[in-house]
Order: structure tokens, then sequence, then C-alpha cells
């Protein structure tokens, strides 16, 4: 018989939750994200090097022979939840998550150049980014953009990179196979994002040199691992914007007062908000769900992933309209950060797959038609 599936935050990772939050709330505050973004160049090397060094952040999936921290995506997924909240304009995403796991499929012992790499990105001192679209979703078609000319000399272009400007390394899926290419080799693009905090770039390879890692069968299996992980650690990210959407609508409907009465009390928007923790807390159950499948190798966890992705990314949206909506004036502004975590719900919803992606895979697992 099978264990029941334990979703409760362990005293490790409510130490974790602890310590990120009180990173960010000393360093990363809504008026510092939004001042950094309207730069272009919204990324806070202070910021990543305490997340990713002085808490270990980086190397939360690494293990501890190749310098990690030895945890699981469960603990990765808690410091996802306190980035939502936040808006934290980090690349932890695409460096701690998506290019780690990338390089842990690829580790298979072969390849000399793997874990030093992971090594570094463990230690925080390179940022390394997959150079595929955000967009690319499980399951999808990998794309077949950049071509080898011999000798791991590369060229090609790939559109919607996302943090492509704050790395150091990318990882770049070519025609022969996975390779490691300097970032300060290829020419970026940067692209207009509706999200700012998480910037997009079109990265152009014209015969830059790469080191290769692993050879195409094992790169398009490690990648379409990653993408996987990423889906599902994803909604921990859209949980942590839906729960800081709720608390600051609720609070904000409190102290508002109209006819000398405060907002909240009016009976429609307590069945808005009730309507809305109902969502927040199935949201926080499917995504720890996806993080507990991912952690354990579940074989479930693509389904439970796409349920996760599929619910969560929804809610995101419909806390963060509502956080802007129930606000009213003073959410239309720029300088409220209601439309931080609109934009990124917004974003994050076409991010490793659209809802409509992944209701088709939970169609498809569950052997019913496609809505």
């Amino acid at each position: 018989m099978t264990a029941p599936t334990d979703l409760l935050y362990s005293e490790t990772e409510e130490e974790l939750r602890s310590a990120v939050r009180s990173l960010l709330a000393d360093r990363c505050d809504s008026a510092g994200v939004l001042a950094r973004a309207e730069t272009g160049r919204p990324h806070d090397p202070a910021v990543w090097q305490t997340l990713a060094v002085g808490i270990g952040a980086a190397g939360l999936l690494v293990p501890e022979k190749l310098g990690g921290q030895g945890a699981s995506h469960r603990e990765a997924a808690v410091v996802l939840e306190e980035l939502g909240r936040a808006v934290a304009p980090v690349p932890y995403l695409t460096s701690a998550v998506l290019a780690t796991e990338i390089l842990l499929g690829c580790d298979t012992g072969d390849s000399a150049e793997v874990a030093p790499l992971l090594r570094e990105l463990a230690s925080g001192r390179r940022v390394c980014v997959p150079a595929v679209p955000l967009t690319l979703a499980p399951g999808a078609r990998l794309p077949a953009a950049v071509r080898d000319s011999g000798g791991g000399v590369l060229t090609g272009r790939v559109t919607a990179v996302a943090d492509a400007v704050a790395a150091d390394v990318l990882l770049v899926l070519a025609d022969t196979g996975l390779y490691a290419v300097p970032a300060a080799s290829a020419e970026l693009t940067a692209l207009v994002p509706l999200d700012l905090t998480r910037p997009l770039a079109t990265v152009t390879l014209d015969a830059a040199a790469g080191t290769l890692i692993a050879d195409p069968a094992t790169a398009r299996a490690a990648v379409a691992g990653a993408l996987l992980s990423g889906a599902g650690l994803l909604a921990s990210e859209q949980l942590g914007i839906a729960e800081w959407c709720l608390t600051e609508t609720v609070g904000y409907v409190r102290g508002r007062h109209q006819f000398n009465r405060p907002v909240g009390s009016f009976q429609a928007l307590k069945h808005r908000l009730a309507r809305l923790w109902l969502d927040v807390a199935s949201a926080r159950a499917a995504a720890r769900a996806a993080a507990d499948a991912l952690a354990t190798s579940a074989p479930d966890a693509p389904l439970t992933v796409a349920v996760a992705q599929a619910y969560c990314s929804g809610v995101a949206v419909r806390a963060a309209e509502e956080c802007v909506q129930l606000h009213g004036g003073i959410g239309m502004t720029w300088e409220h950060p209601a439309h931080l975590y609109l934009k990124r719900a917004k974003a994050d919803s076409l991010a490793l797959g659209t809802t409509g992606h992944h209701r088709g895979l939970v169609a498809d697992f569950a052997e019913l038609p496609a809505p």
C-alpha cells in the first residue's frame, strides 16, 4: 500500500522560508524592485549572492558530493514561493532549477565538464542559463535552432531566453548535443518583456565556440526532464504571487473606509475574497503535490506537474487581477507594486507551457478527450 503524501512543511523547510523571507524583506522591497526594473537590468547581484551563497539556495538540488546542499525539490519550492511573494528579480528558476537540472541529467560520468560547472553553480560563482525559449513546455518538441558547423562552432538564434543578461554561461542545445557557451561569446538582444523583473533576450550565436557536455540523446532527455521540474516548481512561484496578492488585498479592504464602514465589510467583497482564499488553498495543495512528486521521483510526477500548472497558473492571474481591482485607484498606479505581480503572473502563465497545454497533458495522461 502506498504511503500517503505529506504536503505539510517540515521544520527545515520553514527555517529555509524564514531565512529567504527575511533576506527579501530587508534587501528586496517593492520600491527597490520597481526602481531596478525601470533601468532594464533588474537583477541585483548582491541579493543573488546572499541568496545563492549566504543561504546556499543555489545548490539545493545539487548533491553534496558536488558541493551542493543535497536537498530536494520541496526545499527549492519553498524558495520559489518566497521569490514569488517578493517578485524578486533573481535568476533562480533559470539557473538554480532549469540549468542545474539539465546538468544533473547530463552527469553520466562521461563528461569532465559537468561536475565542475555544477560546483560553480552550487557555490554561486556562476550563473548558468539554458538558451531555450521561456515558453518551451514539457512534452513539447524541442527546438533545433542552433547548428554545429564542426568542432563545437555554433551558429543560430534562440528567442525569448529568460535571464540571459545575468548569465555567465549559456547551455545551448545544438544538433550535435548540449554545449556550454560563455555568455560573452553570444550576442544578446534585449526584448521588451511584460514582466520587467524577468528580462528576456534573443541569443544569437555566430561561430561561437562551445564545450560539448552531452550527446544529442542525453541532452534532449536532460532538457525534457528539466522542463518538467521547472514547470512543477514554477507552480510554487505562482502560489507565492497569489498568497501575497490575497494578503495585501485583505489588509487593504480592512483599512479602507467608505460610507463610514471598512470596504471589506461589504458582502460582495467578502464573497470575492472568500472564493480567492479557497483558490489559493487549493493552489497550495497542487503546488506542494508537484514538488513532492518531483522530490520522490514519483511515477505520476508528469501528471501531478501538469495538474499543478493547469491550476496554479490561473489562480495567480486571478489573485493579481483582484489585487489591482480591489485596491481601487491606487492599484492602477505605477508606484503601487500590484502591477508587478500582475505582470509576473501573466508572464508565468505562458512560461513553461500555457494552461491549455497542461490541460491537454492531463487529458492525455488520463486518456480522455482533450478540452
